[in-house]
């Protein structure tokens, strides 16, 4: 057998990229990562211990002590958290703490899967460049900000929407100018945009654009 197939699924914050991911993972039959996950269990231990997010100490401390089975709870979903994990994401001290993990991931899924999808910001720029499919997603600021201000609605935290678009835009330029890892589209990544997609029609874009790489891949894959 030869390595693993990797799906990379990158995109903004809201665009729907960890639903895409989810829905690609269980077809595929692949183990799933949610990398944000990581990071914004981080941002929740650098919270606890009433440490500061900008500092490097305090995130490093906080990022070897995280349990990545954590990453389902639902308390990293939080505003606070969110605002925390851009910060500790930016710190490149931080990012090789969490690098090895995530690219352990890619080369030997759990579970004997196949193949793995992760998604994040810098999957297929950084953590899994020579991905067999690369995946970016995108859609209107306004448009993930309503789907963000829902999110937070079911999670009981109330918010105006104008303060999620306006809190969204500037993570977004966060992401895209930090000097490490920065969000950006992969050369060979295909482009996504939800904007006017429900999920159902997303995936069904996403296997458009994908499925015949991951089908070449895995055929390599048996070939051995």
């Amino acid at each position: 057998m030869s390595a693993a197939v990797v799906i990379a699924v990158d995109g903004t914050a809201a665009c729907g990229k960890g639903t895409l991911a989810r829905l690609l993972a269980r077809h595929y039959r692949f183990a799933h990562l949610d990398s944000g996950a990581l990071y914004r269990l981080v941002a929740r231990g650098v919270i606890e211990a009433n440490g500061d997010p900008a500092n490097e100490a305090d995130a490093v401390k906080a990022a070897r002590a995280i349990e990545p089975a954590h990453a389902i709870d639902s308390g990293i979903r939080s505003d606070d958290v969110g605002r925390a994990a851009s910060q500790v994401a930016a710190l490149p001290a931080v990012r090789r703490e969490l690098f090895d993990y995530q690219r352990q991931f890619a080369r030997h899924p759990p579970g004997n899967a196949e193949g793995a999808v992760i998604d994040g910001r810098d999957i297929g720029t950084v953590i899994a460049p020579d991905a067999a499919a690369k995946l970016f997603v995108d859609a209107r600021p306004e448009v993930r900000a309503h789907r963000r201000w829902l999110e937070l609605q079911a999670l009981g935290i109330a918010r105006e929407e104008a303060d999620v678009l306006a809190e969204l835009n500037v993570r977004d330029a966060a992401d895209r100018n930090r000097p490490i890892s920065p969000l950006k589209q992969a050369v060979d990544a295909a482009l996504l945009d939800t904007s006017d997609l429900g999920i159902d029609a997303a995936f069904a874009a996403a296997l458009t654009l994908l499925d015949h790489k991951v089908k070449a891949a895995l055929a390599v894959r048996h070939r051995g």
